[in-house]
Parts: structure tokens; C-alpha cells; sequence
């Protein structure tokens, strides 16, 4: 027999339930709208361009798809939640600031990642120094250069001359084309979202949590870009000067498509003669030292969690990366700097 029960007994109640932690937004509102507005002109470049009526349509079209699907799928990353956030800087202050006082500019993007602004700025910087530069030069100068040292490369990356010769009428078409340079400027606002913004901020995460870090996606895509901005502004703004100044014979139709500023080792050599020496030299330089500081000092106060002595660990990895890629780039192709 069961002992009787007391009639006081109550069952206990159960233990509190813990409160789910607040999760962090995601950015749809901002990203879906633009995502579907680019993949949308995109396909009305693809359609344009298998219509006939738009010279270069089909691979402006698929860069601009391809874009609109990237932002679609970024837009499901979280954003950083923190306590105690700070009131986000306008974009004037933040493009300005990141010059005279980049600390305060990388602690506001800690809470507020905001990184469309300087990602605008640097394109814009860009393709002014590519209009410039492509004016000075004339498209005919560059686009001969780089057809000759294309068929200097042999089999069997050297096409038959007259795929040469298609290449050259298509090249001259793409500079003097209205439409086709429309294309041009779009598909390299995708190449430097992907190649200088996307790809960079991945890494960057990749090597902040290796060395025992922690930052968000949208944290270091802001410092990516945040800190790529002063260098890119010095670099277009001086090398237009110095594009103007300097005859259009003495520049180079290859190496100086990025700016004319020659602040690195590189010109203590010679390019045709030691061009991975060049290039290696190329890499220590005013700017490119500059960048390096910057992006650590970005990782340290724009991330959530990373030691002074991590940005700089994470931001000299990223550096070794890019020059051993760009040494293996030379070293396959060295006629193209010469």
C-alpha cells in the first residue's frame, strides 16, 4: 500500500523558463531592395544585348545578376548587436573623419558598419582615374600594348592572330563605345565590391577568429572599405596631378592604370629586367605601409573583440596573401609590366 498523501502538499512549480537572447536584425530592408533592382537591371542588360541593341549586354547583364544574388545573399548575415551603441556618424563625418581621427571613425563603425558610402567614393575616385587616364593614354596605345604582349606569350595562352585581331576591334569598341563604357563602369563597381570588399572582409574574419578575435561580416566589411578609402583618395587624387604633368609617352599603358604615384621601392628597379623583384619591391611603399596601419587600427577598434596586436596580425596575413598572389601572377605572365 502507497503512503497517504498530505493533503498540504503542492507540486512545485517548474523552474523558470530562461529568456531567449535578442537576436540581431538582418539588413533585407536596405540589401532586398537594391539586391532586386540590380539583378532586375541585369537581366535588361542580358536581354538587350541577345536582342542586338545593346553592344556588351550579356556580360554586363551577368556581372549585374550575379551582384544582385551576392547582396541578396549577405543580407541574411546578422548584423552586430552590442550594448551600449553609439549614435551613428553621418556619412560626411565618416568620410572626412577617417582621414584626421580614423580611431573615432572605426569605434563609431564597431555599432553602426556602415560601409555603402565609402564603397560609392572609391568607385567614383576610381573611374575617375580611369577616364583620365584612358583619355591621356588614348585606347588605341593601351589596347596595342596589350595585344602585343598577348601574342608575345606563346602557346598556348597566345590566341591565333586572328582572334587577335577580334580582340583588338573589340577592345577599341569597349573604349569608344557609350554603352559599352556604361558596362565598363558597372562591372567594375561589381569587381571592386567582390574582389577589394567581399572577399577581404571574409578573410579578415577567417583571420580574426584564427587568432582568437571576434568580428562581425558587416564590421569588417566596413573596415575593409573604410580603410582602403584614404589610400585610394591619395593614390587617384595625386596620380592625376602627376598624369598631367608628365608626358603621356613616359607613362606606362599597364602600370600606371592604377595611379601614376610612384611612392614605393619598386623605383629602384627595373620592370623589364627583375619584374618579380618589382613587384615584391612595389609592395613596401608610403601608402602601402599607410594601409597597412590603417586596417589594423580598423580590425582593433572596429571590431568586437580584437587586440591591437591581432589587427596587426590579421592585417600583415592579408598583405603576405596579396603579394605572394600577385608575385605568382608575375612570375606566369612577366611581359605584360615590362
Amino acid at each position: 500500500m502507497s503512503a497517504p498523501q498530505d493533503p498540504g502538499f503542492q507540486t512545485p512549480p517548474p523552474p523558470p523558463t530562461p529568456e531567449p537572447e535578442p537576436q540581431a536584425p538582418r539588413p533585407t530592408k536596405l540589401l532586398w531592395p537594391i539586391a532586386i533592382g540590380v539583378f532586375v537591371l541585369g537581366l535588361i542588360f542580358v536581354g538587350g544585348g541577345l536582342a542586338k541593341l545593346l553592344a556588351g549586354g550579356i556580360g554586363t547583364g551577368a556581372f549585374l545578376c550575379i551582384f544582385g544574388l551576392i547582396l541578396f545573399g549577405l543580407s541574411f548575415i546578422r548584423l552586430p548587436l552590442l550594448p551600449n551603441a553609439e549614435e551613428p556618424l553621418s556619412w560626411f563625418e565618416r568620410i572626412t573623419g577617417i582621414f584626421y581621427e580614423p580611431a573615432r571613425v572605426f569605434r563609431n563603425l564597431r555599432f553602426n558598419p556602415a560601409w555603402i558610402g565609402a564603397f560609392l567614393a572609391i568607385w567614383v575616385l576610381s573611374m575617375i582615374y580611369m577616364i583620365a587616364f584612358t583619355q591621356r593614354i588614348t585606347p588605341e596605345r593601351i589596347v596595342e600594348h596589350r595585344i602585343e604582349k598577348i601574342s608575345q606569350m606563346g602557346p598556348p595562352f597566345a590566341p591565333p592572330p586572328e582572334a587577335l585581331e577580334r580582340m583588338r576591334t573589340d577592345e577599341l569598341d569597349g573604349f569608344k563605345n557609350p554603352v559599352r563604357r556604361v558596362g565598363t563602369a558597372l562591372t567594375t563597381l561589381v569587381a571592386i565590391f567582390v574582389f577589394s570588399g567581399v572577399i577581404p572582409a571574409a578573410l579578415i574574419l577567417l583571420g580574426v577568429l584564427v587568432f582568437g578575435g571576434r568580428i562581425n561580416f558587416w564590421q569588417s566589411l566596413a573596415v575593409v572599405f573604410y580603410s582602403m578609402l584614404p589610400v585610394i583618395a591619395i593614390q587617384k587624387i595625386l596620380g592625376l596631378v602627376i598624369l598631367y604633368l608628365k608626358s603621356p609617352d613616359d607613362l606606362h599603358p599597364i602600370l600606371n592604370q592604377e595611379t601614376t604615384l610612384q611612392d614605393n621601392l619598386g623605383i629602384l628597379l627595373s620592370p623589364a629586367e627583375h619584374p618579380v623583384l618589382f613587384v615584391m619591391a612595389s609592395f613596401i611603399g608610403l601608402t602601402s605601409l599607410y594601409w597597412l596601419w590603417l586596417r589594423a587600427k580598423g580590425l582593433h577598434f572596429g571590431g568586437t573583440r580584437v587586440s591591437s596586436g591581432q589587427g596587426w596580425g590579421v592585417s600583415i596575413t592579408l598583405w603576405l596573401l596579396l603579394l605572394i598572389f600577385v608575385v605568382i601572377i608575375t612570375a606566369l605572365f612577366p611581359g605584360f609590366i615590362s
